[in-house]
């Protein structure tokens, strides 16, 4: 029988019971991607992060999988493996590599994790009219494509309407099966905020991701060209709310900062 130490974290937050909860798995590397899948499913989060035994390059192996599928990259579960490692460690850095060989260091600060992640773009694409209709929206400023992510972005003009949308899933699902999510964003309407997003990803995870680190990869530089800022602040306007300043470093890097709040520790049998 396989024991693995296993966390539950809140990830951009800085309250338990808000942000996004990730699975954290700390493992020998002796399990398969079908052990981890049904261990996603088990745990029923939007992702679950596998750390694997630091290589000699001082590197982790990180894998990512949600109830339904592998993720090459995702933001809050690398900010939830990386609380997990500073509180257990009392480590103040840290560096993962992820299945397409991406390095992500990471750094403990005092006023919070920051993680250093690629810089994508985005490329007009036409958004289906079934595809609005299900979300809910009759017009949209801009409609872009991630190619890395495989994600189709939206911008509409008003955050209290983003705020607003409650999107027919079942119509989602067949108004388009070639994205793994859709990504809908809006300038925001709060002091403390730039803007602000909603990711739908039914295709490929659960119907909503609370706060989603990964689409931040192109959003950062969607808005720090119609914004003229290279640091901004982000806000995810889902049910349970989440936050994270992004900083453009240059044209491939940038970083994204937050906090994160273990709420469960315990150790896994199968």
């Amino acid at each position: 029988m396989k024991k693995i130490e296993t966390y539950i974290v809140d990830s951009f937050t800085n309250e338990p019971f808000k942000g996004n909860p990730a699975g954290v798995c700390l493992t020998s590397g002796d399990l398969t991607e079908n052990e981890m899948l049904q261990i996603a499913q088990e745990l029923g989060l939007s992702e679950t992060a596998f750390v694997g035994v630091k290589n000699t390059q001082q590197e982790y192996p990180i894998r990512y999988f949600s109830p339904v599928m592998e993720i090459p990259l995702c933001g809050h579960a690398t900010l939830a493996a990386s609380k997990v490692i500073f509180e257990k460690h009392g480590q103040s850095n840290v560096t993962f590599k992820n299945i397409q060989g991406l390095t992500l260091p990471v750094s403990n600060e005092l006023d919070g994790i920051t993680m250093e992640f690629p810089v994508y773009s985005t490329s007009p694409q036409e958004a289906p009219f079934e595809l609005l209709e299900a979300l809910g929206l009759h017009k949209v400023v801009n409609s872009e494509f991630n190619s890395e992510t495989n994600i189709l972005l939206l911008e509409i003009k008003s955050s209290s309407e983003l705020e607003l949308l409650k999107p027919d899933f079942d119509n989602l699902v067949k108004s388009h099966n070639s994205i793994n999510g859709v990504l809908v964003t809006a300038k925001s309407e709060r002091d403390d905020y730039d803007f602000e997003s909603r990711y739908f990803w039914p295709w490929s995870g659960t119907n909503e991701d609370p706060v989603t680190g990964g689409t931040h990869t192109f959003l950062t530089k969607y808005w720090s060209k119609r914004l003229n800022k290279t640091k901004m602040m982000s806000f995810q306007c889902s049910q349970r709310t989440g936050f994270m300043e992004v900083e453009l470093l240059n044209s491939e890097k940038m970083n994204i900062k937050s906090e994160a709040q273990i709420i469960l520790r315990g150790e896994l049998s199968i």
